[in-house]
């Protein structure tokens, strides 16, 4: 662990985070969950792969949920600090659960089950959230899923993106849609307002042809344009589009030899561009950090365990080679 990743008493890191993380259970190799004697524990959740991913490039980052007092949440507690990040603002109840996910990839086709109702993170409310630490950060990354998990937890996501408004912190938001936690009309209410306060809205373009209810990227380009603010759209063909000020710009991905495992691709590439921007670098500089983020972690499993270090980012782009002694 770097210790320019340290927090100083009193003080807030560069990016703040938050949200549900998870056990995650993994069946051995290729094989179905029923079919595997063995589960893998480790853990995952959309915002702690963000930030450890934000952490290993050298910056300062927190993340915070609600927590059970159980081995997971512990798992969870300890590995995130391991890697740098600050926990200081986690929450530990005793009278529900960490949540627990299953996922299984089968004939090529990842299967996911969640048990995550009424958990811990699920009752998390705004009494969670330190205005000062907030106001002390340069990003507030929130994401939709946080918002589909309860009311009280939805209303958390919005009171903390007012606080961020409030104190001139720029707002990163993943909508991350999950079908699963709710429909795609309730989703609409609550994800599309969201991304008109975020100053920097990352979705996926698939996301988008539901939430905008076309599959027409002309109208959906269009939408995102009154939004005036900075969109970056993931999952184009080949690239990413950075949509601002009426420009669209595509950014061609970095084109791999071989996949290994997709999941958590989404969030390294908002790692690398939340780094981007905390570099100083241009928007589309950023989205292409992002881009090379995502194309390292899909060449490894897992949903964290792959995203690169500093160092390692800066071989890629310097073309050095690896040599093994």
């Amino acid at each position: 662990m770097n210790d320019k990743n340290q927090i100083v008493a009193g003080t807030s890191p560069d990016v703040i985070t938050f949200g549900e993380s998870m056990a995650l259970l993994l069946p051995e190799g290729n094989k179905g969950i029923e079919y595997s004697p063995t589960l893998e524990c480790t853990f995952g959740g959309a915002e702690s792969n963000v930030a450890i991913g934000i952490a290993r490039l050298g910056h300062q980052v927190g993340w915070f949920s609600q927590l059970g007092e159980d081995p997971i949440g512990t798992i969870i507690v300890k590995t995130l600090r391991g890697e740098g990040v600050d926990v200081s603002r986690v929450h530990r109840i005793s009278e529900a659960g960490t949540g627990i996910m299953m996922r299984e990839v089968v004939a090529g086709q990842t299967s996911v089950y969640y048990y995550r109702r009424s958990s811990a993170a699920s009752l998390m409310s705004y009494g969670l959230l330190d205005e000062s630490y907030i106001a002390g950060a340069r990003i507030l990354h929130v994401t939709g899923i946080t918002t589909a998990l309860s009311k009280s937890a939805r209303q958390t996501v919005i009171e903390a993106v007012r606080l961020a408004r409030k104190h001139a912190v720029k707002v990163s938001f993943d909508p991350n849609l999950r079908l699963k936690l709710w429909s795609i009309e309730e989703a609409r209410e609550v994800l599309l307002p969201l991304a008109a306060e975020a100053d920097y809205f990352l979705p996926g373009l698939d996301e988008l042809k539901l939430l905008y209810a076309t599959e027409d990227v002309d109208v959906i380009f269009g939408k995102l344009q009154e939004l005036n603010n900075t969109c970056v759209v993931k999952g184009g063909d080949n690239v990413t589009y950075l949509i601002e000020q009426g420009t669209v710009t595509p950014v061609p991905y970095y084109r791999v030899d071989r996949i290994i495992d997709t999941v958590g691709a989404g969030d390294a590439f908002c790692a690398g561009f939340l780094s981007g921007l905390l570099r100083g670098y241009s928007h589309e500089e950023a989205v292409r950090l992002g881009n090379l983020l995502g194309s390292m972690v899909i060449q490894t499993e897992g949903d964290w365990q792959g995203l690169p270090t500093a160092a390692q980012v800066e071989a890629k782009l310097n073309a050095k080679v690896h040599v093994e002694r």
